[in-house]
């Protein structure tokens, strides 16, 4: 056997054996989940922040099981339109998802984004972990202290609960029903907003 198909004979062997004591390979990804809103209009930010491996809209913070896309925007589930990240922690961190957050958001409001109303408006950060959550907690009074929003920040930082991914239509809209999607978010006064709030 040549020295360079032993090498590969050998590299092999190892991958093999680390997969049979339970070692991933790749990198050790991790969740973070935010409510914005209209969870439309949240998942092209983080779709195109680099680090992103991939982004789910769905539902979460309620009581029922498997909720329909009906059902949640009735306002009787408790559940908040939301947005589940999958992320690789040595490309970004998670403050600069908080970030994105923050840059997509009015968090002033109660039960409310813009022209939505009802609780599964809300904006909420549900964290994962005991650093996330603190985390989430000191970037909150980052910019409560900033005062750029001009009134105080309602957003609720929680702990995470079960997530339940929003019907298959919802994922990716702003791609699958552009049309709909441009027409919805240039009439929500989203894009007005957030020029004069970050241009302060």
């Amino acid at each position: 056997m040549n020295k360079k198909r032993l090498t590969l004979v050998l590299a092999l062997g190892l991958c093999l054996a680390g997969f049979s004591q339970g070692h991933a390979t790749g990198p050790q990804l991790e969740k973070a989940t935010f409510a914005a809103g209209c969870f439309w209009c949240i998942q092209p930010p983080f779709d195109k922040t680099p680090g992103v491996v991939s982004t789910t809209v769905g539902y979460t913070g309620g009581t029922k099981s498997n909720p329909t896309y009906e059902e949640v925007s009735s306002g009787s589930t408790g559940h908040a339109e939301s947005i589940e990240v999958v992320y690789d922690p040595s490309k970004i961190s998670y403050e600069k998802l908080l970030d994105v957050f923050w840059h997509n958001v009015d968090p002033t409001t109660s039960d409310q984004q813009f022209p939505d109303q009802g609780t599964q408006y809300r904006t909420a950060i549900f964290y994962h972990s005991e650093a996330q959550r603190k985390a989430a907690l000191a970037s909150k009074e980052h910019w409560e202290k900033d005062g750029r929003f001009g009134a105080p920040i309602v957003t609720e930082i929680v702990a995470a609960s079960t997530f339940w991914p929003a019907e298959e239509h919802h994922q990716k809209y702003y791609l699958k029903s552009s049309l709909a999607y441009h027409g919805y978010h240039d009439y929500s006064g989203r894009d007005e907003y957030f020029k004069k709030i970050w241009s302060k």
